[in-house]
Parts: C-alpha cells; sequence; structure tokens
C-alpha cells in the first residue's frame, strides 16, 4: 500500500480556494469512508497526509470540528462526529433526508461544476480508494458501502470522460479501472501528476523488461539449438576422423571439419566468416552438410561390414 499512500500524500497537498470544492470534497470523503449516517460519522485512515488534511477540510467546508481525533502516532485512526447539531449541519450542507432508514446517494446537483466533481473523487478517493504499485500491476478501485452511491459513482465518472469497471466485494460497491492508461488519466484529473507519471514509468520499464527477456529466452533457445547442432556435427567430423576418410577429403571440407572442431561453440555465419576466404553461411552449411553425408555413409558401410 506504499503507493497508495504516496498518492494520497500528493493529493492531500492539494489546495482547496473554494468552499463548495471543499463541501464536495468532504462528500466525496463521507459516501466512502464506511459509516457515515444522521448519528454517527467516521472516518478511519491509516494515511497520515489525511490524518492532518481532514481537520482543515471540514472546517472550510462546514465550520464544524471532529467530535474525536486519532491518537498521534502511525497506524490508522478513527475521526468521529455524533454531535447532532453538527450532523445536521452536515446533511443539510447535502440536502440529504436524515430518515435512518433512507438510503444514501450522491446528489449530483451539488456536482455540477467540473472542479466540485474533480474534489468529489478525490475525497472518495482519499477515503475509499486505493491502487497497485504499478511495478507489481495495474489496478485502481473505490469501494463504498452505500450501494446506491456505488451504482452512480460510474456514471459520473464517464461523465468525466472515464470508462470504469464495476463488482461487488464483501458487502461493498467497488468501482476500478484496470488499464494503466486509465490510472494515469485518473490520477491526473484528481490531482496527481506525479503519481500518474510514476505509473507510466513503471509501465516503460515493465515493457523494456519484458522485452529484454524475451529477446534473452529467444537467444538461449537458439544458443541450444546451436549447441545441439555442433555436438552432431563434431561427432560426424570423429566418425570421419576414426574411419580414416577424413584426411582424405577435398581442403574446403577438411577446413570445415578444423574450424568446426577448434570453434565448437560458434554458428554457422560465424564459421563461415573464419574461413580463407570467407564463406556465406549458405556455404558453409552446405560443406558441413557434406561432411554429416559423407560420415553417415560411412557409418552405414561401417555397419555392413561387421
Amino acid at each position: 500500500m506504499a503507493f497508495s499512500a504516496d498518492v494520497k500524500g500528493e493529493l492531500c497537498r492539494s489546495h482547496i480556494s473554494r468552499r463548495c470544492c471543499a463541501q464536495a470534497e468532504a462528500y466525496g470523503v463521507l459516501l466512502f469512508c464506511g459509516v457515515f449516517h444522521p448519528r454517527q460519522a467516521r472516518i478511519v485512515t491509516e494515511c497520515g497526509a489525511l490524518k492532518e488534511r481532514l481537520p482543515m477540510l471540514f472546517r472550510k467546508a462546514f465550520k464544524v470540528s471532529f467530535d474525536q481525533l486519532p491518537e498521534p502516532g502511525e497506524g490508522k485512526g478513527a475521526f468521529l462526529i455524533e454531535d447532532p447539531a453538527k450532523l445536521r449541519t452536515i446533511f443539510e450542507a447535502f440536502d440529504l433526508e436524515r430518515d435512518a432508514s433512507v438510503s444514501l446517494h450522491i446528489n449530483l446537483a451539488l456536482l455540477e461544476e467540473e472542479h466540485c466533481r474533480t474534489a468529489f473523487l478525490r475525497g472518495a478517493f482519499l477515503a475509499g480508494g486505493s491502487v497497485t504499485d504499478p511495478m507489481k500491476g495495474y489496478h485502481l478501485e473505490l469501494a463504498t458501502s452505500h450501494y446506491h452511491v456505488g451504482r452512480e459513482l460510474p456514471a459520473l465518472l464517464r461523465e468525466a470522460g472515464f470508462e470504469p469497471k464495476e463488482t461487488d466485494r464483501k458487502g461493498n460497491r467497488v468501482v476500478y479501472f484496470k488499464q494503466s492508461e486509465h490510472i494515469e488519466d485518473f490520477l491526473t484529473f484528481l490531482g496527481a501528476p506525479v503519481s500518474a507519471m510514476a505509473v507510466m514509468s513503471a509501465k516503460i520499464e515493465r515493457d523494456i523488461r519484458g522485452s529484454v527477456n524475451r529477446q534473452v529466452n529467444c537467444d538461449s533457445a537458439n544458443l541450444d539449438k546451436t549447441v545441439a547442432a555442433a555436438r552432431e556435427q563434431l561427432a560426424a567430423i570423429e566418425r570421419l576422423r576414426e574411419s580414416g576418410r577424413l584426411d582424405a577429403l577435398p581442403d574446403k571440407l577438411q577446413e570445415a571439419a578444423r574450424l568446426r572442431i577448434e570453434n565448437p561453440e560458434l554458428n554457422l555465419a560465424q564459421l563461415g566468416a573464419l574461413c580463407g576466404p570467407p564463406v556465406s553461411k549458405s556455404a558453409f552449411s552446405h560443406r558441413i552438410h557434406k561432411l554429416m553425408e559423407l560420415a553417415e555413409a560411412s557409418g552405414t558401410k561401417g555397419g555392413g561390414g561387421k
């Protein structure tokens, strides 16, 4: 989760100049924080930057303070509001019903301006979002326990130009992205361009590593083939030598045999370049094949003589 923490740290450095944007971001936080109803608002986070931002955000948005703050130190901490007057102020700001039986929805009328939509989605990610380290994979999600909020979020994202996927997981509604380009665009939209560049750089590095690995595997396979072929060729040349036929062969074939014995690791093109004068891979291959044919014929004759 270190990359998620870095992203949230970058987002928490975003300055909020408009009160409407402060309310929109707080709205996103509350709808994705887990516990938000007429009797209680409870935000749990382990992100240090968000712990610093929330008190300022709620003062800017509603002129209210939290009834309970997290204990100092690292780890998860809870922000709590239970004061009825404070909760009434918050619900009225979003024109929400205070009946406990009413399901929460996203009030799109409050998010008509693009800067407010961006602030809302930033708050949603800060409270209910996570993103995988791009060196390990590509996955960004926002999760909420409020079913209707989770169903309405994709429409808001599509209005902003994104195409998310949806699923249900352990009672939560999850909206997510799996492609690196979509994650880059979304992080940039939220106000985290540095993190978006980190995703882009990681993708480039992973692509390069993949390409190198494929090339190494290909080279290794080619090397294995070269070694196997060289063994067959050396075995054939040895049979010719043992039968006494090697010294009686034409000079070009003797040269090919000598070069193969002296350079078992080289391929045919490299061996052809060592000939005097140099010959093409095709020409040297023809000489090697001739040696192997002669060795096979010699073996057949020898076998028939037994």
